[in-house]
């Protein structure tokens, strides 16, 4: 498991830290349930976070605590951020703390993730222009077209694949590939 983990100065090991952002209302639970299990079993630290501290729900009737809100959190103590999908994701989407904190890892150099429909929060905080990129093929109401149109009206190339990586961005269409999308972040992480 090296690669999971970073030395502190004390040359003590230390788990590597991925922020997961959700929606307070209606995350996909397999989009944050998968990604965390499988992080949690390479070693890695694991914060949730949401537009508010406390107990969020999901779609399919499972809750998740978000043990920061979006106003709390500190991009420079996370080595990846990844935003959790689901039909929330306008909400979290219009929250500009959540765009900030793409803008900030992605300045940082952080791997920077998002699932399903959360990409087009990845490009309306502008992270995406000039990257491939997938996402949840389907209507945006928000914007009244496809998904896929969303991105590219951000300057994204929309690939159509199921999980895509771009440097250290990385995207996956929905829960069926959510554990490629956690798999492929670890790689990032890795490199």
């Amino acid at each position: 498991m090296g690669a999971a983990w970073k030395e502190t100065e004390e040359g003590e090991k230390m788990g590597k830290k991925v922020l997961l952002i959700i929606p307070a209302e209606n995350y996909r639970d397999e989009e944050l349930e998968i990604p965390k299990k499988y992080f949690g079993g390479e070693g890695l630290e694991i914060t949730i976070a949401s537009t508010m501290a406390g107990e969020c729900s999901g779609m399919m009737g499972g809750t998740a605590t978000a043990e920061k809100a979006l106003e709390d959190v500190n991009v420079g103590e996370y080595d990846a951020v990844a935003f959790i999908g689901g039909s929330g994701t306008p909400s979290l989407r219009s929250n500009e703390r959540a765009l900030e904190i793409a803008r900030e890892a992605n300045g940082q150099g952080k791997v920077l993730g998002a699932l399903c429909w959360a990409p087009t929060t990845l490009a309306k905080a502008g992270v995406l222009e000039g990257k491939k990129a997938t996402v949840w093929f389907g209507d945006d109401p928000e914007y009244g077209m496809k998904t896929d149109k969303v991105l590219e009206k951000y300057g994204a190339t929309y690939t159509g694949e199921g999980c895509t990586v771009d440097g250290d961005t990385v995207t996956a269409d929905g829960p069926d590939n959510a554990e490629n999308f956690a798999r492929e972040i670890v790689k990032a992480l890795n490199q």
